[in-house]
């Protein structure tokens, strides 16, 4: 069962509703408020708008640092798609569930499409406090630590450029910082594909666009033969709702083998008769 574009923007929009609902609870939570602020219910939807302009824009070289504090450039991670989160390390309860969440929906991501398909990082927005050490911890308490994620860090200056790119706005509250609750997709070469919204949103809303830039869009390295496998995993590959996970439908695959033995079966009779009715005229 494949999700349809309609049925995806359905889940986007639902998710949209979730995000601004669970951020203003988030605010609300300090101020005692029992109803949204209207300007506050504005801020998001401006920011979710802001954070849809930005696709289809090439990201700039920018400089960052890793948990080690090695120096790399974000075109470091650049020949695989990649998934990129922003948090702020003092969060917390909105940062922390919402990256438990996208671990379990990339674990899933990863058993369809393959470990190493593409990259993902978790960079830290609050420039002054979340520094490599503190992304380590944040790692531990979340439980990405040890599963290859790029754990990174930037100066102010850089966090400030590069999430206007992003189209990712934040800005400081009483409980810490208000910001839009996202994760981007960017693909091989810079370019924001796809936002995903939500502390918690529906598998498909990250893994198909994933699959689209990992299986359905031919590599400059890539071989015919290897091609031509990338295209059948990318129609065979199916969502089961019922278990919420990727599989390869082994059923696509037969039916079509099927349908062209019956075509050719019926092409093998059709010449089997024609030759059949000219002997039988010769004669």
């Amino acid at each position: 069962m494949r999700y349809s574009a309609k049925a995806l923007a359905l889940l986007l929009w639902f998710s949209c509703v979730a995000l601004c609902g669970g951020a203003l609870a988030e605010s609300g939570q300090t101020g005692g408020r029992e109803s949204p602020d209207p300007v506050r219910e504005f801020q998001y939807k401006a920011a979710l708008q802001q954070s849809q302009d930005a696709i289809g824009r090439v990201l700039g070289n920018h400089q960052l640092t890793d948990h080690n504090g090695h120096a790399l450039s974000l075109a470091d991670l650049h020949g695989k798609p990649l998934v990129l989160s922003l948090i702020y390390t003092s969060c917390y309860q909105i940062c922390p569930m919402t990256t438990r969440h996208l671990a379990r929906v990339v674990d899933k991501a990863r058993a369809a499409l393959g470990e190493d398909s593409f990259n993902v990082a978790v960079l830290g927005f609050d420039a002054y406090n979340d520094s490599p050490q503190a992304m380590i911890h944040f790692a531990r308490k979340q439980g990405i630590d040890e599963r290859g994620w790029r754990l990174l860090s930037a100066s102010p200056d850089t966090i400030t450029a590069l999430s206007k790119e992003l189209g990712f706005e934040y800005f400081s509250s009483p409980n810490g910082f208000d910001h839009i609750t996202q994760a981007t997709v960017i693909d091989a070469g810079g370019r924001i594909y796809r936002q995903v919204y939500g502390e918690v949103f529906e598998t498909p809303l990250l893994v198909e666009p994933l699959k689209d830039l990992v299986l359905g869009q031919p590599r400059p390295d890539q071989t015919l033969l290897s091609e031509l496998i990338d295209k059948v995993r990318f129609f065979c590959t199916t969502y089961d709702p019922a278990r919420d996970a990727y599989h390869f439908d082994y059923s696509l695959f037969i039916g079509i083998f099927v349908g062209a033995s019956i075509i050719l079966s019926g092409i093998v009779l059709l010449v089997r008769e024609i030759r059949h009715n000219r002997r039988t005229a010769h004669t």
